[in-house]
């Protein structure tokens, strides 16, 4: 059974409102995932080949694209930070929300662990240093940059990505004189089923390249996490993510080719440092240095906003009882202190492993699950709630979102082609995050509703706003039903 709330308890659970127009939230869609250009991607490169790759990205980023334009109907409309649980929890109740909610954290309490592997592959080329100590540095580094307050954070979050950008940019101009064709299919044909000088490794291996891909476009779904704190809901959050996705096509493509087409797919598959060594292989050592300056401000850039994606996830997950509530107070700069803090030693520790490609593959287990959960709300919430207000509409509706659940679901196995354990150690996870909900959480809700959760916390921030002086825009009024067609 729900627990009954008063305002204090909310009153001591708030974000800090009207923080992020839609242009810093792109730009926290592409810090998100910009990481993902600079290192991850290319070892699919020797699961596949350059073709086998290829045809992975395409439908990698049409899942993607499909997900993003189903999330921006449902986060103009959920305007709440729990981004895919909130979705859920409308149309699969408290069950459905929670296991979406931790597939999302799965995904985010990994994903940092992961990046920081890469961060210190990167300051070992520039510095010579690696290891716990340089991973210990940046948590405790970026965790308290984000306990300043949020609109310090993306502001930081934004100039760093920015950088990134232009070192993709930089790399790119850089290496276009080098590109031919025949460096993208330097990888001899195997015996696998299937294989020739395009699929080297036949289609097993474009299967197994499918995670990989992922890392291309992995976490831009964390867009809908900072609606709380967003300006205008209705019409930032759909902007934002889209306007995110789009930049992240278009940078996706120019590493893909210009990379493997100038240095070689066999180089670049092997590579730490890609960006690096491509410029390396092609001449351009000193440009090389200064990039990969650049490439750890852009893994910087992932690691600082997935952080952010990860405590607003856990504050809402807590602040809804899920998980232990003291995870949802928040400072008087309202940071979710613990909810930055905890997940944190949880992926140090899990960074102590040194397994990026590992920890990675795992991350890749806990998006898919969640991305499935997420399209299936889109489609139940189209089908059981026709009269929900919609800022913001898929084009395509279901059958958008359809396509996502399809390829969702096709990713998900990739992860079991390319390493079962990570598959099976992700079930795990699962396994006793699901146990924790049955055996307690699901014994201390606050609300008995989503519909009263969600009225609940906007009736609360406004109230708070007005005793500030300060009302709320209509996005951020408790759900309704749209009377414009009736």
């Amino acid at each position: 059974m729900a627990n009954t709330i008063d305002q204090d308890y909310l009153a001591k659970r708030q974000l800090k409102k009207g923080t992020a127009g839609w242009v810093l939230l792109a730009g926290l869609g592409v810090s998100y995932v910009i990481s993902g250009d600079f290192a991850g991607w290319n070892f699919g490169l020797a699961e596949a080949g350059w073709g086998g790759f290829a045809i992975a990205a395409a439908l990698m980023a049409t899942m993607y694209f499909a997900l993003v334009l189903s999330l921006a109907e449902m986060s103009a409309a959920i305007p709440a930070a729990g981004g895919g649980y909130s979705f859920a929890r409308q149309t699969m109740g408290t069950t459905g929300g929670y296991l979406t909610g931790l597939a999302v954290l799965i995904e985010y309490a990994l994903a940092p662990a992961a990046i920081v592997i890469f961060i210190g592959a990167a300051v070992e080329e520039l510095l010579g240093i690696n290891g716990p100590w340089v991973y210990a540095l940046f948590y405790a580094i970026f965790i308290g940059i984000h306990l300043a307050g949020v609109g310090e954070a993306l502001k930081t979050m934004m100039v760093i990505s920015g950088l990134a950008v232009v070192a993709i940019l930089a790399t790119a101009i850089a290496l276009i004189g080098d590109f031919e064709t025949a460096n993208l299919f330097n990888i001899a044909p195997t015996d696998a089923a299937g294989a020739s000088e395009i699929l080297p490794f036949g289609w097993y291996g474009v299967w197994a390249a499918l995670p990989f891909a992922m890392w291309l476009f992995l976490a831009v779904e964390g867009v809908p996490l900072a609606a709380e704190e967003a300006r205008d809901p209705a019409s930032d959050m759909p902007k934002g993510i889209i306007g995110a996705m789009i930049v992240l096509l278009f940078t996706a493509a120019l590493v893909m080719f210009l990379l493997a087409g100038a240095a070689g797919a066999d180089v670049i598959g092997s590579s730490s440092v890609p960006l690096v060594d491509a410029l390396k292989a092609t001449g351009s050592s000193g440009l090389a240095t200064a990039i990969n300056v650049l490439g750890l401000a852009g893994l910087i850039a992932s690691f600082f906003s997935v952080i952010y994606g990860y405590s607003r996830l856990v504050f809402a997950l807590s602040r809804a009882g899920y998980l232990p509530k003291a995870l949802s107070l928040t400072s008087k700069r309202k940071a979710p202190t613990w909810a930055l803090v905890v997940p944190g030693i949880f992926g140090f520790l899990v960074s102590l492993t040194g397994e990026g490609d590992l920890i990675l593959g795992m991350a890749v287990v806990g998006a898919t699950i969640s991305y499935a959960l997420m399209a299936l709300s889109h489609i139940l919430l189209r089908l059981r709630r026709p009269e929900l207000k919609r800022p913001y509409r898929t084009p395509g509706g279901i059958f958008t979102s359809s396509i996502a659940l399809v390829l969702s679901l096709v990713a998900m196995t990739g992860v079991y082609a390319f390493d079962p354990r990570a598959f099976n150690y992700t079930l795990v996870l699962f396994v006793i995050g699901a146990v924790y909900f049955f055996a307690y959480g699901r014994r201390h809700l606050v609300a008995k509703s989503a519909d009263e959760e969600l009225a609940l916390i906007l009736d609360a921030e406004h109230d708070l706003d007005e005793m500030d002086g300060f009302h709320l825009p209509e996005a951020e009024l408790p759900l309704q039903a749209d009377t414009s067609r009736a």
